[in-house]
């Protein structure tokens, strides 16, 4: 397989200006760095606030990175603007998480699918219409569908739009936002398994951002971990699960439900004391070191990189790195 988007040391901080008019610098990415590879699955996932959603859009670049390398096969899009990242944005879309909020009330569906259409393509007509109806259909509505609004469907009928909207330009990559946490969970797996045919349809390449552990497993190849604005893991999605390697993601990994409650009694969870850090504080060391259980003092003084601690495994963790 070869590499659709590298992304190198790549930073987005939001400076935040406060009643008194002093400045505060949030540092929502800090210093990201993977791969993800054509026609694969790349799931990312940490609790909320951790900066998951800001990096996707980042690389996506509907947020102006502060610093590092965005490489869409092999080109920086990060320095780019107007007619030359335009080639580059047509060629990566999104989907969003609410269905409710991410389509115009006020517009049918075929305008909603249209008007994305019509930024990439000039098309009039019975054409455009036919390549309308086609994705709508891929992702199991209807072309009767075409005049109706948004408030005429359920949630998940709506995410099926917003697909159909962010796949009828035939982008290469998709940042999936967290697209089925807002959904029934008897919808959840039949948006995902579509999504599966689509990518298998259309060669799509996705960045899977989400909630749901079990199933961010059942749809990636690979998996990245994030913690307050760093990668602290990415792993093989069977090798993270059965063997984790940082405490952040033996942690997130303990916190799953487990439906058995006497099992769940059973199996020690993990409880992590404290709060995630300030991301407008500057911290000189791992930013998990205040919640960690086998901190020590070069955590509090000193940032740990990604290194591989078995093939394809990689972990930023001093512990680990000694021990391997």
């Amino acid at each position: 397989m070869s590499t659709l988007i590298e992304v190198k040391d790549l930073k987005k901080y939001f400076h935040l200006r406060g009643s008194l008019g002093q400045t505060r610098i949030v540092r929502s990415v800090d210093g990201v760095s993977f791969r993800i590879e054509k026609g694969e699955t790349f799931g990312l996932v940490g609790e909320s606030g951790c900066g998951k959603t800001t990096l996707g859009r980042t690389i996506t670049r509907l947020y102006e990175p502060t610093s590092g390398q965005i490489l869409f096969e092999g080109t920086d899009i990060a320095p780019l603007s107007g007619r030359s990242l335009s080639k580059y944005k047509r060629r990566m879309q999104t989907i969003f998480q609410d269905p409710y909020s991410s389509l115009n009330p006020f517009m049918n569906v075929e305008e909603i699918i249209g008007e994305s259409l019509d930024l990439s393509r000039k098309l009039k007509g019975a054409e455009r219409r036919e390549i309308i109806e086609e994705i709508l259909e891929k992702t199991g509505m209807t072309k009767e569908d075409l005049e109706k609004y948004p408030h005429e469907f359920s949630g998940g009928q709506r995410q099926r739009i917003g697909i159909a909207r962010a796949l009828v330009t035939h982008p290469e990559f998709v940042l999936c936002d967290e697209p089925i946490s807002a959904l029934d969970v008897s919808i959840q797996a039949q948006v995902v398994n579509m999504l599966e045919d689509l990518q298998r349809d259309m060669g799509l390449t996705y960045l899977f951002v989400a909630h749901d552990l079990s199933m961010v497993r059942h749809i990636s190849r690979r998996i990245a971990v994030m913690y307050a604005g760093r990668i602290v893991e990415i792993s093989p999605a069977g090798e993270l699960y059965a063997h984790p390697a940082h405490p952040y993601t033996e942690a997130l990994l303990s916190a799953i439900p487990i439906p058995n409650p006497k099992a769940a009694k059973e199996t020690g969870r993990i409880r992590l004391s404290g709060d995630p850090p300030d991301p407008a504080v500057l911290h000189p060391g791992c930013p998990f070191a205040s919640r960690c259980r086998f901190c020590t003092k070069r955590c509090q003084e000193e940032k740990p990189e990604l290194k591989e601690i078995a093939a394809g495994h990689l972990a930023a963790c001093f512990l680990i790195q000694e021990t391997t």
